[in-house]
């Protein structure tokens, strides 16, 4: 699968509030940083006068997905967004 491994019985749809990126994570709670625009806002590249950036955890949860099946259709769906159809990657 795409997000998750394969057989994964439950797993959290977050949706980010800054980038608007939805995506599935085995970790579950309420806020996780997301993995589109968090990788962005860390620069560690920071000079002696610069702050050190904080990395925000902007992907809220939407929903506990549980069930294989449902699991594996959810991680289906929502990859087809980012490869747009293209099933090479599977």
């Amino acid at each position: 699968m795409y997000y998750v491994q394969d057989g994964t019985e439950r797993c959290g749809l977050y949706e980010c509030s800054r980038c608007h990126e939805r995506f599935l994570d085995e970790r579950i709670g309420p806020a996780l940083m997301c993995p589109a625009c968090g990788e962005a806002v860390a620069d560690m590249e920071i000079g002696p006068d610069d702050e050190m950036p904080q990395n925000e955890e902007t992907a809220v949860l939407q929903e506990v997905i549980e069930g294989a099946e449902n699991v594996e259709k959810y991680d289906t769906l929502l990859s087809l967004a980012v490869t747009g159809g293209n099933y090479d990657w599977l």
